[in-house]
């Protein structure tokens, strides 16, 4: 059974740290590929992330060098890795035994405003763009500052917004609506003529935060053919750990700053992997998240949704912690053993580990106007 996860952040690991996916070893990672393979993992997008702040000026440099760091691993691991850029290419690399590589734009603003960069991004590989990260951008709000007066906020999308779409949409690049507004949401949701995902997003009802969907757009994003991605970090769903995460900002917030420290004094950005480090020390002392909070979440949204629209973007490698019994992506088999027990059967399951994720992918490279 082909499982696909739609997100993970490793490539800060290979750019910054010159860690390699198959000959590792794992450390502190979710996910390499000794732990796919034992997991069932067949494919991954890997997120390419420009952290706005601490690259700001040079989106387009840090975007380029993630996606150098991936594909430098598919060009030193030909037998082993695959660079996919379509639904068949995942089929054939599972078929030869290989990990299937795909790529994913995680914010925007890395395209810097222009539709030139985004066709350049997508020649290179990258097969779908969440519109926005925690940052509200020239053309598109964000959920992640909808608290900062500071902001200038669009009610959605701006007119570039929307030309952004349509341009995704002729070029078969899947429009993803994690970390989008609810005003995003619905606006690309209205323009898109293609199907849309939320690569990693879980469901607002069952744990309040803005970076999960309603009910009500969970059957929206259904009605127009797409899925919601169900992701694993426990402040996204559990309630409980998600109060006791926010209890702890003030703490958090000065032990950043203090390891931002060297950083700054040398006026570089910092890697990722000090503030991850500094989360994944506030994040071991809280209890972990239950493991039937992750399974509880998929199954509201497959019963919300439709079994045909829900799959897993794990955010392995970009959050400090995980839910209980999953240590990595060795675990997941976990979850179809959990979902069995709620009587989901093989169908169900082929659809919702990988199959849901391949139909998006086909309908909307199949209502491209330009071919890959």
């Amino acid at each position: 059974m082909l499982t696909i996860d739609t997100h993970a952040d490793t490539p800060q690991r290979f750019a910054d740290q010159g860690w390699d996916f198959v000959d590792g070893p794992l450390g502190p990672g979710m996910i390499d590929l000794a732990t796919a393979r034992a997991g069932g993992l067949g494919a991954e997008f890997f997120a390419i992330w420009a952290e706005p702040s601490e690259w700001k000026g040079r989106y387009a440099h840090r975007t380029l060098q993630l996606i150098d760091g991936v594909l430098e691993q598919v060009r030193k691991h030909p037998e082993e890795l695959r660079l996919c850029l379509s639904p068949e290419d995942i089929r054939e690399a599972y078929a030869e035994g290989r990990f299937a590589v795909l790529l994913g734009l995680e914010g925007g603003h890395s395209i810097e405003n222009s539709l030139s960069l985004l066709r350049v991004y997508h020649r290179l590989g990258i097969r779908y763009m969440t519109l926005t990260w925690s940052n509200t951008h020239e053309w598109a709000d964000s959920c992640g500052d909808l608290h900062d007066d500071s902001v200038r906020r669009h009610g959605g999308l701006t007119g570039f917004g929307r030309e952004v779409i349509a341009e995704m949409n002729r070029l078969g690049m899947i429009v993803d609506v994690s970390h989008a507004s609810d005003e995003t949401f619905w606006q690309v949701l209205a323009c898109s003529r293609a199907p849309i995902l939320a690569t990693h997003s879980s469901a607002r009802s069952l744990t309040d935060v803005p970076r999960n969907l309603t009910d009500e757009m969970l059957r929206a994003l259904a009605n127009a053919g797409g899925a919601c991605m169900v992701n694993f970090f426990p402040a996204f769903i559990d309630e409980d750990w998600h109060a006791a995460w926010n209890r702890q900002r003030p703490e958090r917030r000065e032990a950043h700053e203090h390891a931002a420290k060297p950083w700054r004094e040398r006026n570089l950005p910092i890697p990722f992997y000090v503030s991850d480090g500094v989360d994944r020390r506030f994040a071991a002392r809280l209890p972990r998240a239950p493991f039937a909070s992750l399974i509880d979440h998929i199954d509201h949204v497959a019963k919300v949704a439709g079994i045909d629209h829900v799959g897993i973007g794990t955010d392995f490698d970009g959050i400090p912690s995980l839910p209980e019994g999953i240590d990595s992506a060795a675990d997941l088999p976990k979850i179809a053993d959990a979902l069995r027990e709620r009587r989901y059967s093989e169908d169900d399951l082929e659809k919702l580990l990988g199959g849901n994720l391949l139909r998006v992918f086909a309908e909307v490279q199949a209502a491209a106007t330009t071919q890959p």
